[in-house]
């Protein structure tokens, strides 16, 4: 099969031909459909994340077809999936507790296992896997993978995000512009940050009450001004020092700062105004992925209507375009994301 393999940090991408996946016993093998590129996906390029190493195929937002089920699989031949890129043990604390994005025993294909940059793709643990929904776009569902799932835990799960208070985004990547449409629908007053012009106009189209360009000044005086004190929700969708500060220094009082963009490699350690913190009563939450029970509620959010997340991808490319969309990580990018949906070239 096709695969488009890491052999040198921040260079090309190789497309080889590579072994077929073995089905795991408890576990499926997927023909991919489609499959996000992600700003994980750039950190491991790059090679600022500690467990991508050179050999890796990447690619953890997934939706795929079962071609192959294992004896102890959830799933059978046909079925269409969706995949979170945490495969959680299900049998471990955290897992029994209902919060297995923090499993002890995960399993990350994309990251240390061969993931989805590949036409076919395996999959332990299936149970993690949701049904793709009927009428939903493999495109569109391969998007949820990660930045909307991450994006409706962030907001639902830990910061109790409720109508009617001011949320503030810092970044509208992918999974600061799927915040943006999650919490409208909630109810919540949206402002978005940037620095790319274009970015914040395409947030503004998208329902977005103000646009702040973070490039011109204090963006965080900005907001606060806005919303006549400070937002009661922040989410930084970066992980980079100034975002994350200004996403502190927005709030109101009693404010809740959600860290949703990965601090990895040289920003890994950061300096935060704890002083803001304390004298803000501000709560700062950390979170990585959903628990994969939480599907449901996002699932029934869209079947709904009540959010469109389809402005999310904005191009379909081939595989062998996985290496420009990484590089274009490394400046200002457009607005929305790209999923591959071409696996032939």
């Amino acid at each position: 099969m096709k695969a488009a393999v890491l052999r040198e940090y921040n260079a090309p991408l190789v497309l080889e031909d590579v072994a077929w996946p073995d089905c795991p016993e408890d576990g499926v093998v997927l023909k991919v459909l489609a499959c996000g590129v992600c700003r994980s996906d750039w950190h491991g390029w790059v090679g600022e994340h500690p467990r991508v190493k050179p050999g890796q195929i990447g690619g953890h937002e997934y939706c795929g077809e079962v071609v192959e089920a294992g004896p102890r699989a959830t799933y059978r031949v046909g079925d269409r999936v969706i995949a979170p890129f945490i495969l959680a043990c299900g049998s471990c604390p955290q897992c029994r507790a209902g919060v297995s994005n923090t499993c002890d025993d995960q399993r990350l294909p994309g990251f240390v296992e061969p993931g989805a940059f590949a036409e076919y793709v395996a999959v332990p643990r299936d149970w993690n896997l949701a049904r793709l929904p009927e009428g939903m776009s493999p495109t569109l569902a391969a998007a949820l993978g990660c930045r909307v799932t991450t994006a409706w835990h962030a907001l639902t799960g830990r910061a109790d995000l409720r109508a009617g208070e001011w949320l503030a985004v810092h970044g509208t990547g992918g999974i600061g512009l799927a915040a943006m449409l999650l919490g409208r629908a909630i109810g919540a007053r949206v402002i978005v940050t940037d620095v790319v012009a274009e970015k914040l106009d395409h947030a503004k189209a998208l329902g977005a009450e103000h646009a702040v360009d973070a490039s011109g000044g204090d963006s965080a005086e900005a907001i606060r001004e806005l919303t006549g004190g400070g937002a009661h929700v922040s989410v930084e969708a970066l992980g980079f020092p100034a975002t994350v500060a200004a996403s502190i220094a927005c709030l109101r009082p009693l404010g809740r700062h959600v860290q949703v963009g990965l601090p990895v490699g040289h920003h890994a350690v950061q300096p935060v105004n704890l002083n803001q913190v304390y004298m803000g009563n501000l709560a700062l939450f950390g979170t990585r992925g959903m628990p994969s029970h939480r599907y449901p509620s996002l699932l029934s959010l869209i079947a709904s209507g009540a959010v469109d997340l389809s402005p999310i991808v904005a191009r379909e490319v081939a595989l062998s375009d996985a290496s420009a969309e990484l590089a274009a990580f490394n400046g200002p990018m457009p607005p929305g994301v790209a999923v591959i949906t071409d696996f032939q070239n």
